[in-house]
């Protein structure tokens, strides 16, 4: 048999608008609970969150905001973000997610790629500090005409204020006049090239895969989401944000960041009935000192994604954390995200050593990386999808979008794959060296491409190694310029400090005289990667 299967077509997919499908819920279920944000303790039922999602987007339209432009936002989680969401969405302006762990460098290339005109921000969260990275790079991001901060009463209060002679009649002429095919969304994931793409995602796509991965967990709106996942992730604004509001379920915001004991708090406090994480978030949660003090009885369900669960991690989540119904799902941002996913009575088997089986309205098959002609089941092949899920492209770079998807409009993910008898998938490797380190995707040719830079750096090559926490950490190859001073690990990470993300930056370095090579003169990464492992005692 094939290496090819097609999901189910009921219940149909949702052809309506992001706005219009809120509002739909709002009528539904106006006196239920929306969101909680446990930080500050607000609260909102579906009638109050609406309210104030008009506020906010009657404000864009007041501050000069049309349909197409693209706003930045750049914040930790908090309900100010969650509104943000769809009031962007109701005005049929695009959302541009930036990681909150950006600095500089990156913020200013995704400003730029995607021509930002307004950007929503965070003043400043742990480290990183919004505001005076905005200030310093303003000179670099000439289209952005307006910044306003979410934490700022002032400044929040002034672009809620913009919308005062906005009425609803003119908010409802802008939201008829969006169409469900129409972009609204643009997340940056890194590519070979060294620079980020921006995957542009629109109503349809990210709507029916918040809904359909919901709709497989069993998700109503009696169910309440604890959300220690990142917004600016699909992991977060679709699976989490959309799948609740899809079906009235309520968002709860256990804190800012990720915080083992806050989630158990939230989970326990709030009645969650789910709670999504990558393993790692799940594994802090379980071996917290305080994991047996949280009554965690009302869990039912939820999701993981970012990496294969390991055995006992998915055996205490449902013997300890009583989710009997928890969910695997595998995907990627340029497919909505998800396109395979457990099922609710899956055995152990199936939820630890497989992706799932296909989504519905999508089909996946497994095809020979050369040949591009689908493998038998069993056969390891490239991991390709085809549906309502796959991206409308890379934001302005079409080059890089005909590289992915290809003329019958299958996305080719880059990952190997090998599909069972029974229909169920499991990644087994990565064509590209894609490295996953605590369910972050980071792309070796990015960071390679940065340090470059470095004046003392001659050529470099980044790999990732084996990591007990993080599952992988980085490690770059290093050759030095003639004459150039001593170079340590230490040294590259004060260089690259504030300029990446964190979780960007090598853990380790090796100085190197040279990289091995094939005979046809390739960098063999392979061999780095056994001989760091080696090295630095990992193996």
């Amino acid at each position: 048999m094939e290496s090819y299967a097609q999901g189910e077509t009921s219940p149909a997919l949702l052809e309506e608008t992001i706005g219009a499908n809120l509002e739909r819920t709002v009528a539904a279920h106006a006196d239920r609970e929306a969101l909680v944000e446990v930080a500050s303790g607000r609260r909102w039922t579906w009638r109050e969150f609406d309210r104030d999602v008009n506020a906010l987007a009657r404000g864009l339209i007041g501050a000069g905001v049309a349909v197409g432009d693209r706003i930045g936002i750049w914040a930790p989680n908090c309900a100010a973000w969650t509104l943000t969401q769809y009031a962007a969405a109701k005005v049929g302006a695009i959302l541009v997610n930036v990681n909150p762990a950006y600095r500089t460098h990156e913020f200013a290339y995704a400003a730029n790629q995607s021509g930002l005109s307004m950007v929503v921000a965070a003043t400043r969260f742990k480290e990183s500090d919004y505001a005076g990275m905005i200030a310093a790079t303003a000179q670099e991001c000439p289209t952005i005409e307006r910044v306003v901060y979410l934490d700022d009463e002032a400044s929040w209060q002034g672009l809620l204020d913009d919308g005062e002679g906005v009425t609803e009649d003119q908010l409802r002429a802008r939201m008829d006049g969006l169409a469900p095919g129409d972009p609204i969304n643009i997340q940056y994931t890194s590519g070979t090239t060294g620079y980020p793409k921006g995957a542009t995602l629109s109503h349809r796509n990210i709507l029916n895969n918040g809904y359909f991965t919901t709709e497989l967990i069993g998700f109503t709106e009696a169910d309440r989401l604890c959300i220690p996942v990142p917004f600016y992730h699909c992991f977060g604004m679709v699976m989490a944000n959309l799948g609740c509001t899809s079906h009235g379920a309520t968002m709860v915001i256990p804190a800012p960041g990720f915080d083992p004991e806050l989630t158990l708090r939230a989970i326990a406090d709030e009645r969650c009935s789910a709670v999504y994480g990558v393993p790692t978030m799940f594994i802090a949660m379980q071996n917290h000192p305080t994991f047996a003090d949280h009554d965690l009885s009302t869990l039912r369900t939820g999701i993981m994604a970012g990496s294969i669960c390991p055995v006992e991690v998915m055996k205490r989540c449902i013997n300890d954390m009583h989710m009997a119904e928890v969910g695997i799902a595998y995907g990627m941002t340029e497919t909505s995200p998800v396109s395979c996913q457990t099922r609710r009575d899956d055995d152990l088997e199936r939820r630890t050593a497989s992706i799932g089986r296909v989504h519905p309205h999508v089909e996946i098959k497994v095809v020979d990386p050369v040949t591009g002609e689908t493998v038998p089941r069993g056969e390891t092949g490239e991991f390709c999808t085809r549906g309502y899920s796959v991206m409308l492209g890379y934001w302005e770079d079409s080059e890089k979008t005909a590289e992915a998807i290809d003329a019958d409009g299958w996305m080719h993910t880059g990952d190997l794959a090998v599909m069972r008898e029974d229909g169920y998938a499991n990644i087994v490797g990565r064509i590209k060296d894609m490295v996953i380190r605590g369910g972050e995707n980071i792309y070796p040719r990015e960071i390679e491409e940065f340090l470059y830079t470095h004046p003392d750096i001659e050529d470099v090559q980044v790999i990732g190694v084996p990591d007990e926490k993080y599952g992988e950490e980085l490690c770059a190859w290093v050759k030095l310029r003639a004459g150039a001073d001593p170079l340590d690990a230490a040294a590259v990470r004060a260089f690259a400090t504030g300029k990446l993300a964190h979780f960007k930056i090598p853990r380790y370095v090796m100085v190197v005289e040279e990289f091995p090579m094939t005979v046809t003169g390739k960098i063999r990464k392979v061999q780095m990667r056994e001989e760091s492992a080696q090295a630095l005692g990992l193996a």
